[in-house]
């Protein structure tokens, strides 16, 4: 991935970057939007949950628009 590259990719059974669990949109990696660092997790995260930027430490809680894309509001 080069420049802006993808980012903020849903995750589901069959492809790796799209999808729902348990009728929950989830996600497996976000960019940093203090120090813009993709981070992959290895646990799929959603809507309410917390998370952690590895590079800069910056947290964040996950929120979803009503069109599904995630939102991160730092902590």
């Amino acid at each position: 991935m080069s420049g802006g590259g993808k980012s903020n990719m849903p995750v589901d059974d069959d492809d790796d970057n799209k999808g729902q669990v348990s009728g929950r949109k989830v996600f497996r990696e976000f960019d940093c939007p203090v120090c813009t660092a993709n981070n992959p997790v290895e646990s799929a995260f959603t809507d309410g949950d917390e998370l952690l930027c590895n590079y800069c430490g910056s947290q964040f809680l996950v929120k979803l628009a009503d069109d599904g894309r995630m939102k991160l509001k730092e902590m």
